[in-house]
């Protein structure tokens, strides 16, 4: 089977999803959507005052043509990679139906004559 489109589902430290879809979009990515989360990793855990912190995290999703996938994820390592300020790791899932998204933004229709 041929998947058409990939969702690359990046997550990062909270603050940096715009990082993510400027790198995205540098790629061809149109858009994203991001969502708030919380790291469970313990090594992530942080002790203050005797009260363990989980990390805040963004996870950004992220609906692109199979042939942008590589790229978009290249371009997000070198941005929001582990090795960055952002923490983040990108991975990406194949999506076999869309609906509701064009390859194109879609043209308004012509006015009525007066």
């Amino acid at each position: 089977m041929k998947f058409e489109h990939e969702m690359i589902v990046c997550i990062v430290n909270a603050g940096f999803s715009d990082a993510v879809m400027d790198a995205a979009k540098e790629y061809g990515a149109r858009g994203g959507t991001v969502l708030s989360a919380r790291g469970t990793a313990a090594k992530e855990a942080e002790t203050l005052f005797k009260i363990t912190i989980q990390p805040e995290k963004e996870m950004v999703l992220i609906l692109v043509p199979t042939e942008l996938r590589d790229d978009i994820l290249h371009g997000l390592y070198q941005s929001v990679g582990l090795k960055t300020p952002g923490q983040g790791i990108a991975f990406s899932l194949p999506v076999d139906r869309i609906v509701g998204l064009s390859e194109a933004p879609e043209k308004e229709p012509p006015r009525a004559a007066k």
